[in-house]
């Protein structure tokens, strides 16, 4: 059962990327990262009384957790918005590599043969792509009537509102892909003390109070960055609602995941990463985006990876 629940994680997850850029053409990163874990944190509220009664010493570990991810996303959201949707999806499965090295170094967990074989097709796949990832050394040169027209749909898709990130274009800057990677290695991070804490908190309490704590470290990541803020524009973004909704139902089935005696934190990331396969589908068929086919089967042997890991 809680290899089923972190399918459905992965797959969300994979959703939660798409929705990610989405709602971004409509609101900035500070926007979209305070509101929608605000009204996430409005969602689990009528669950309050099934979240009291932790020992004081636990909030701080919330607390530990909260912070990496207020952290991991920040880097992912810069990222997410100025790198095409499939090359992020495929590059998000370097958190595989940093989570098996903190389960197998911090939990003591034992890798199987397969395991070990999974992780180095895993390896494998992630160096192929990465050796075909088009940095900004190579300029590529677009025609000028395909740039005003790119600029003009954006305009006149976001009422006004100019959006840098272009569709089709794989022009990547490397400092944007170490925020990709960054945020892997946090995620992992983040991933290792969900089935630490899991161990004397049940979802209910992890899920309340770390959701609340990031809403105040949003919050006070506005306030001192003196972010503008248009309420009623970030309220009416209907992607900022739906990534809320998606971010309680796929944690809540991580943290159940994490809950179960016999769930491995090195099978469990592996299986996490079966979102690349929406994120792929979604920079071909709505991004449009150049050199899927190469990510594609780059991914088709991480899966393959993914597939033994678990066998």
């Amino acid at each position: 059962m809680w290899m089923w629940l972190v399918l459905l994680y992965g797959l969300i997850k994979g959703a939660r990327e798409i929705v990610k850029k989405k709602s971004l053409q409509y609101s900035s990163v500070a926007e979209v990262l305070f509101f929608y874990t605000l009204f996430a944190f409005l969602m689990v509220l009528p669950d309050y009384k099934n979240a009291m009664g932790i020992p004081v010493h636990m909030m701080g570990w919330i607390f530990l957790k909260s912070l990496i991810i207020f952290c991991a996303w920040i880097l992912s959201f810069k990222a997410i918005k100025k790198m095409p949707i499939s090359l992020y999806g495929v590059l998000d499965l370097s958190r595989v590599l940093f989570a098996t090295l903190l389960g197998s170094i911090v939990l003591k967990e034992i890798m199987s043969t397969n395991q070990i074989v999974g992780l180095f097709l895993v390896a494998t796949g992630l160096l192929l792509l990465k050796v075909h990832i088009p940095l900004k050394k190579k300029r590529i040169r677009e025609s000028k009537n395909k740039e005003k027209a790119n600029e003009k749909m954006t305009e006149k898709k976001n009422r006004g509102e100019i959006v840098r990130d272009k569709v089709g274009t794989d022009k990547v800057k490397p400092i944007i892909v170490i925020f990709s990677l960054l945020s892997c290695m946090l995620n992992a991070l983040s991933g290792l003390l969900d089935k630490i804490l899991m161990q004397d908190l049940n979802s209910s309490q992890l899920q309340f109070f770390y959701m609340l704590f990031l809403v105040l470290l949003y919050g006070l990541y506005m306030w001192i960055g003196k972010e503008e803020v248009n309420l009623k524009k970030a309220v009416k973004n209907p992607w900022i609602w739906l990534l809320a909704l998606l971010f309680v139902i796929a944690d809540r089935a991580l943290f159940l995941a994490n809950a179960d005696p016999e769930s491995k934190i090195t099978i469990m990331t592996l299986i996490k990463q079966s979102g690349c396969i929406v994120t792929l589908a979604a920079g071909k068929w709505i991004y449009h985006e150049k050199h899927v086919l190469h990510r594609a089967l780059c991914t088709v042997l991480v899966v393959v990876g993914i597939v033994v890991a678990v066998l």
